[in-house]
């Protein structure tokens, strides 16, 4: 027999950036799978882009998306954003709630427990995406975040990592799993794998992100104008994203005499803004398993990437061409170096996406993530028994991750 279908309700704050697109990509493989799902996120965060993303997607989910007010740190009105979630996420009687990120794993975990002291059972899953988790355990700010992770691991019923990094990154800075942990990689559609080529006008460099800090436009701003100082060269550049610090990072480029050389586009789909460029920067100075690197690998586009997160692990044999984040002299040193030499970048690319079509599929991502939930509630080992379903798809217990997890093959490619 086969397991009955679920009812899965995803919870995130922001539905912004790489975080949303595998919470959407997410909800809508597994509604083909046949689970009745729906999406709960903030109502003032995002705009008119995220808001397109969200009405072509509502329709498409059986539980739909709601959203409330959410803020991103801890305050008093948190205990009214609580109770508004749990009436309305109680009316969708969920048999998993699957918290993506730090405050959306805060609310699924105490409104999963809220429902299970009324004899619900609902399983509550967590999953980071970085978040908290790139917090500095020696201050006091990650110090406060850490013991409340800690905290609750006791209203957990399992994990999710988007990568081995992210796995060890909370093993190390909040503490050794207690209980059932899955490394799942970022998947995409098969359709992504299509080869994007520039358009005749296209940048010579693309980056494509929120624009924050930690995502590195203002690394990226520098090493424009270290190019242009060190190396004698004035390369064009897109921005294509939003966020808050745009404003600054306008003023950086227009300071260090670039606007005539560098524009910015707002929030632009990334497969769209990929014909705009004709090599992709990804300047982050950290990340989790950032989907414009999947993205732009999957497209065959030339790339630069910081050797951060899980990005290691989508370059696999070849992460010895990945550069140290926050150093501006070593990217505008590659990027001259793919500037001068584009044959050289491209082809590169072509060997770099002939490692990522199997393994970083949204399909696989669907199957991994719900056989976990299954096997917590106890399906898992019905199918087991049966002969189907979760034989193909090892559970990973914590501490076996190096081990079992997305292990590399003598050829080289990722398993």
């Amino acid at each position: 027999m086969t397991s009955a279908p679920l009812r899965i309700v995803h919870i995130v704050r922001a539905p912004i950036g790489g975080i949303f697109r595998h919470i959407c990509d997410l909800a809508l493989a597994q509604t083909r799978a046949g689970h009745s799902v729906g999406i709960v996120c903030d109502s003032n965060s995002g705009g008119p882009f995220e808001d397109r993303m969200i009405a072509r997607t509502a329709p498409l989910l059986e539980l739909g998306i709601a959203r409330f007010p959410m803020h991103r740190s801890v305050k008093l009105s948190d205990a009214m954003a609580t109770l508004a979630l749990y009436r309305h996420i109680r009316a969708l009687q969920p048999d998993v709630l699957h918290g993506h990120g730090a405050k959306g794993g805060v609310f699924a975990r105490v409104i999963g427990t809220l429902l299970r002291s009324s004899g619900s059972k609902v399983t509550r899953i967590y999953c980071p995406h970085g978040g908290s988790l790139h917090y500095d355990p020696r201050k006091l700010e990650g110090r406060i975040y850490f013991a409340l992770e800690r905290l609750q691991q006791r209203m957990t019923d399992a994990l999710v990592f988007v990568s081995d990094y992210e796995y060890a990154a909370f093993e190390t800075k909040v503490a050794k799993p207690t209980m059932p942990a899955r490394v799942v990689y970022n998947g995409l559609a098969p359709e992504e794998f299509q080869r994007i080529r520039p358009a005749p006008d296209a940048a010579d460099f693309l980056f494509v992100g929120m624009l924050r800090d930690l995502k590195g436009p203002d690394i990226l701003i520098e090493a424009l104008r270290r190019l242009k100082v060190l190396h004698g060269i004035r390369p064009t550049a897109l921005i294509v994203g939003e966020g808050d610090d745009r404003p600054r990072y306008e003023r950086m480029v227009a300071d260090y005499g670039l606007a005539d050389r560098v524009r910015f586009a707002g929030a632009v789909p990334a497969r769209e803004a990929f014909a705009r460029g004709r090599c992709v920067v990804v300047p982050s100075r950290a990340e989790a398993m950032p989907y414009i690197v999947l993205e732009t690998v999957a497209a065959e586009i030339p790339l630069i990437a910081t050797r951060v997160g899980g990005v290691p692990e989508i370059f696999g044999p070849y992460a010895d061409r990945l550069i140290n984040p926050a150093d501006p002299n070593a990217l505008a040193d590659a990027m001259a170096s793919a500037y001068r030499a584009p044959e050289d970048m491209q082809h590169f690319a072509r060997k770099l996406r002939h490692c990522l079509t199997e393994t970083f599929n949204v399909e696989l991502m669907s199957d991994r993530i719900t056989s976990l939930y299954q096997t917590v509630r106890g399906e898992g080992e019905r199918e087991r028994l049966a002969g189907i379903g979760s034989t193909s798809v090892p559970h990973i217990e914590p501490g076996n991750m190096a081990v079992q997890a997305n292990r590399r093959s003598s050829s080289g490619r990722w398993e």
